[in-house]
């Protein structure tokens, strides 16, 4: 009975000696393991078997049978095959008579099939079942355990929310197949851009997060961001086709944005917010300004329909000149929006603005409309040109739409220029080609948008009338870094152009070297800052009653650096004494400062920047009430166009100087580290007359 007991598979029995050697195995044991009874027997339990699990389990069943205690449930596997089957053991100790430890004898099962249905299911709890990541629910786990961890032991710690740019176009074009098949790839190439310790999470749908322990350098996080957004954005071939998307990261770090899991992933994901909002493909590190930011643009986005309706909104145009006359030829027309609380918010804001609106479409034919009547008045041989959203291209309503802006203002279809971007190949063949042939036989010229970014396809060239292809300004920006093999690939777009009887515009040229290259490649047409930045209608109006506008490119002329140049009032500390002053503008290596007098060469301050960011400088140049400062360590990017401190004030420096620890207010920190300025000291400086304000 008991051998056929054993030959089904129902029961398995083993027996140990007093010193843990196997007595007895049964046979059917050995041939499941694939291991000659013989050379199971005389062998130690503990040696011959290995947790299934973790070492820790191993242990235990070794100080199990040392302490000749009952056991049960533990899984196994046989040492000499631990790819092998995984088995349940039992065992009961056997006493004498007289008391004394005789063994063990117990029974064993197979469970190979139970163990990994549990394990896959543990698993699943854990991990996303879609790219291997850690799911959201052990994302908070681990973050939550790590930030416990790290207050009580004062380290830094690092979250990163990432978010895909233009994956609900993959996934409503291309399938959700595809769009599962790209989330694999995306997380295969996160997991090779970070180099360093991390834990990385898929929170579900586009959703990524990545946890990086001990780092507060903003310089290596902010490098480490734009190496990840530099690979997401590389193409993926799919077996649907092939596509490119983007990465928008918003970066906060514990414990100076927050203190516990909640504090820090809020940061967190306004600064990705904030990063979207930006014009997407950037990363954004967490201050205490975002969040009134965040709330106010979300206000501006509801406000965007009262805009249409009460007529708020207006045109700039941006010049295109002929690289051959220098003569204006077309201008684009760029949206902006004159606010009733905020003033003129100009192009670029509106753009970051209306994005990711409902409204989208509503303000691209309000666009193509306004831009209708106003170029009618203007000589025949200028073009309007309107960047055509993909939202609005694919409404079926559109081409007869632009028929009747056309008929309504009695501008010749020839003088439209629609720029329409290669995003809209993504979506229905029928839709795309149907409004591309009805376009053209409405007879407005239309350009490609954005070639070189990364979607370029000669296929969409051959399905679609263009008459131009505006060459990407991220290419052109990179023409001038390497001028190498970008620079071919520019020749080659010009190349390709000509063949097929279309024109090419480069756009966003700001230097004279850039211009000098692209001349010399064929482009026709040149558009950029070095001509002109966006005028207004006044300005449009003027120039065309000359009849020919002509611009000579200006070598100082360039893009406006919004955030470099600055206003605003900061504290210099030296000598124990906070000195109020006026930040004039701020560069990597040094800012001018100005409203301080006497103020000698050499001398040193420590600059507060707000929002715990304290930089040594030095002054280098004196002159009156301007000192020019040498900072002792280089600022770094934002990532939002500005510079920011590598590092800040430690909160756990202010919780030991008796300040409560929590995330680091936005103000100024002068005042730091148990009362370090005296503010009764006698002022070595002066202030110059009217410098400071009250």
């Amino acid at each position: 009975m008991l051998d056929e007991l054993e030959k089904s598979g129902l029961g398995w029995f083993w027996a140990s000696d007093e010193a843990g050697k196997l007595t007895y195995i049964s046979a059917a044991i050995a041939e499941r393991i694939d291991v000659p009874l013989a050379e199971l027997l005389g062998q130690s339990l503990a040696s011959l078997f290995v947790a299934a699990e973790t070492e820790r389990r191993a242990k235990s069943l070794s100080l199990m049978l040392g302490t000749h205690k009952a056991f049960s449930g533990f899984a196994v596997r046989a040492a000499p095959r631990p790819d092998g089957p995984v088995l349940r053991l039992a065992g009961q100790p056997v006493f004498s008579s007289s008391g004394r430890f005789a063994g063990f004898r117990g029974t064993g099962a197979d469970i190979t099939e139970e163990y990994y249905r549990e394990e896959e299911t543990a698993r699943l709890a854990r991990f996303d079942s879609l790219t291997g990541l850690s799911n959201r629910h052990r994302m908070a786990h681990h973050i939550e355990n790590t930030l416990t961890a790290f207050k009580a032991a004062r380290r830094n710690c690092a979250v990163m929310m990432l978010d895909l740019d233009r994956f609900k176009h993959v996934n409503d074009t291309l399938g959700h197949a595809a769009g599962d098949e790209l989330l694999k790839q995306v997380a295969q190439r996160l997991t090779r851009a970070i180099d360093r310790e991390c834990e990385i999470g898929r929170l579900g749908g586009d959703e990524f997060q990545v946890m990086l322990p001990d780092i507060d350098d903003r310089g290596e996080l902010g490098e480490m961001a734009a190496k990840i957004i530099a690979m997401l954005r590389q193409p993926y071939s799919l077996e649907e086709g092939r596509c490119v998307i983007g990465a928008s990261v918003g970066i906060a770090i514990a414990p100076h944005d927050g203190v516990t899991r909640e504090e820090i992933v809020r940061a967190a994901d306004l600064a990705l917010y904030a990063a979207k909002n930006g014009g997407r493909g950037q990363y954004r590190f967490f201050s205490g300004e975002l969040e009134n930011e965040t709330i106010f643009r979300r206000r501006l986005e509801q406000h965007l329909g009262d805009a249409l309706r009460d007529e708020q909104l207006f045109l700039r145009y941006q010049p295109i000149v002929d690289a051959a006359t220098q003569t204006v030829q077309a201008v684009e027309a760029h949206v902006a929006w004159n606010h009733t609380e905020r003033g003129i918010i100009d192009e670029e804001e509106f753009t970051q603005i209306v994005e990711g609106s409902s409204l989208i479409g509503d303000v691209g034919m309000w666009a193509i409309g306004e831009a209708c009547r106003r170029a009618a008045d203007w000589p025949d041989s200028v073009r309007i040109a309107v960047n055509v959203p993909v939202a609005l291209f694919m409404s079926e309503t559109f081409v007869e739409q632009v028929s009747e802006a056309l008929s309504e203002t009695g501008l010749a279809p020839g003088r439209l220029e629609l720029e329409i971007s290669e995003a809209v190949f993504f979506g229905d063949t029928n839709i795309v080609d149907r409004t591309l042939a009805n376009l053209f036989k409405l007879g407005v010229r239309m350009t490609l948008d954005e070639f070189g970014s990364g979607y370029s396809s000669l296929a969409y060239l051959r399905r679609a009338p263009f008459d131009s292809i505006k060459i990407d300004d991220k290419l052109l920006a990179e023409v001038e870094r390497h001028d190498s093999r970008e620079l071919g690939l520019v020749r080659a777009i010009v190349a390709l152009a000509g063949a097929l009887e279309m024109d090419t515009i480069a756009n966003g040229i700001e230097s004279v070297t850039l211009l000098a290259m692209l001349s010399e490649c064929g482009v026709r047409y040149l558009q950029g800052p070095i001509f002109s930045e966006p005028v207004d209608q006044d300005m449009i109006e003027q120039e065309m009653m000359g009849g020919t506008w002509k611009i000579e490119p200006g070598s100082n002329r360039s893009r406006r650096a919004k955030r470099r140049t600055v206003f605003r009032k900061i504290q210099v500390i030296h000598d124990n004494y906070a000195y109020e002053v006026t930040l004039r503008n701020l560069s990597r290596t040094g800012a001018l400062i100005q409203g301080l007098a006497d103020v000698p060469k050499g001398t040193q301050f420590v600059v507060d920047l707000g929002g715990g960011q304290l930089a040594v400088a030095t002054v280098m140049r004196s002159s009156g009430d301007t000192q020019g400062l040498e900072f002792e360590q280089s600022l770094v990017d934002d990532g939002s166009g500005g510079l920011c401190t590598r590092n800040r004030v430690s909160p756990y420096a202010l919780a030991s100087a008796g300040a409560p620890l929590a995330a680091l207010a936005p103000g100024s920190y002068q005042g730091m580290v148990g009362g370090l300025i005296d503010q009764s000291a006698a002022p070595k400086f002066g202030y110059a007359p009217g410098a400071r304000i009250d």
